[in-house]
C-alpha cells in the first residue's frame, strides 16, 4: 500500500535496447492530453512517486522510437462521466494509424451510453479498451460494466483492466481490496468466455491467484508491468515456472512515462534470468502482438455476425 509518497531511483539507464534481444513490445504504456498528463504527474508527485520521464504523448512515443521499441500498446483511461469520447477522438485522431502503435480507449462502467461508446472507440479504429478499477471506482463484477464487456467480445478486441488490489493509495475516493479480487476476475471470465481479458502488475498483489487463473482460463492475459523492478514488492522474481506454462499469455510493460526509475530497469532484470529463447521472445513481444495488434476488421461486419446481447 501506498501509505505516502516514494521516493525516485537514480539508476543508470540505457540509451537504446540491446541488439541481440528479440522484438519489444511495450504492452503497457500511456498517452494523454497534455492537460490530462499535467494533472496525473501532479497527483504522483503528492501521492505515489515523483515522475523521472515528464514527456507529453508524442514525446513518449518518439523516445520508445529512438530507443528501439518495436510496438507500443497506449493506454488512456477516464476519470469521470462524458470524458471518454473526446478522449477517443483525440487517441484515434493522433495515434490510430500508427503501425506500430495498438492504441486503446476509454469509457466509464455506468455512464450513459457506455456500450456506444466502446463501438464508436473500435469504429475509429482502436484497438481495444482500458479500465481502472481504482480510478474510476467500480468492481470487476459490476453489473453495469457487463455491456462493455461484451461489446469487446462481440468486437474480438481486448480489454485491459487494472483490477489488481495494489497499489492501494488513500488517496483514491475508494478502496481497491473492497473491490477487487482474483474471484470476481474469474467471475467476469466465466460469464465472458469470449472476451479477451488482459490484467496488468501480474495480478498484483494477488500474484499466485492470477497465476492459477491462467491455469483455467485461456482467455486471460497478465503484464508484468512495474512488478519485476524491485521497486514495489512484487511476486518471486524467478518467473520460469509461470512461463513454461503461459509463455503465450505474459506480456512485458513499463507503465511509461510515469516511473520513478529508468525506463529499460525491469527488462534488465527480465533479460538477466536467461529465460529459455522462446520464452523470452513471446514474453518480450511476441504475446502482446497477437493480442494486440490484430487486422483492424470492420467491425460492424464483427457486431452484425455476434450472438444477440441477453
Amino acid at each position: 500500500m501506498l501509505e505516502g509518497r516514494l521516493g525516485a531511483v537514480g539508476d543508470a539507464e540505457g540509451d537504446h535496447l540491446p541488439d541481440d534481444l528479440p522484438p519489444v513490445v511495450d504492452a503497457h504504456l500511456h498517452l494523454f492530453p497534455d492537460r490530462v498528463f499535467e494533472a496525473l504527474w501532479n497527483w504522483f508527485d503528492t501521492h505515489a512517486w515523483p515522475i523521472r520521464y515528464r514527456l507529453h504523448a508524442d514525446e513518449v512515443v518518439e523516445f520508445q522510437r529512438q530507443r528501439g521499441v518495436r510496438h507500443m500498446v497506449a493506454l488512456t483511461y477516464s476519470h469521470k462521466p462524458g470524458m471518454a469520447r473526446s478522449l477517443n477522438r483525440w487517441l484515434a485522431d493522433g495515434y490510430a494509424a500508427c503501425d506500430d502503435i495498438s492504441a486503446l480507449g476509454a469509457v466509464l462502467p455506468g455512464e450513459p451510453d457506455a456500450r456506444a461508446i466502446v463501438e464508436e472507440a473500435f469504429e475509429l479504429g482502436l484497438a481495444g479498451i482500458k479500465l481502472h478499477c481504482h480510478v474510476q471506482c467500480f468492481a470487476p463484477d459490476d453489473p453495469a460494466v457487463a455491456e462493455v464487456y461484451q461489446a469487446c467480445a462481440d468486437a474480438g478486441r481486448p480489454l485491459v483492466m487494472h483490477a489488481g488490489r495494489e497499489p492501494k493509495s488513500p488517496a483514491y475516493k475508494c478502496d481497491p481490496h473492497a473491490l477487487c479480487s482474483v474471484e470476481r476476475i474469474e467471475d467476469v471470465l466465466r460469464d465472458h468466455p469470449r472476451l479477451k481479458l488482459s490484467i496488468p502488475h501480474l495480478g498484483a498483489d494477488e500474484f499466485d491467484g492470477y497465476a492459477e487463473l491462467l491455469d483455467r482460463y485461456d482467455n486471460l492475459w497478465l503484464d508484468t508491468t512495474m512488478t519485476m523492478a524491485g521497486f514495489l514488492p512484487g511476486p518471486d522474481p524467478e518467473l520460469r515456472p509461470l512461463l513454461a506454462a503461459h509463455a503465450d499469455r505474459l506480456m512485458y510493460g513499463t507503465d511509461f512515462p510515469n516511473l520513478p526509475f529508468a525506463w529499460d530497469r525491469e527488462l534488465k532484470r527480465i533479460v538477466a534470468q536467461e529465460l529459455p529463447p522462446d520464452a523470452l521472445e513471446a514474453l518480450l513481444g511476441g504475446t502482446a502482438l497477437a493480442l494486440f495488434k490484430q487486422p483492424l476488421n470492420d467491425v460492424a461486419t464483427a457486431l452484425s455476425a455476434a450472438p444477440p446481447t441477453p
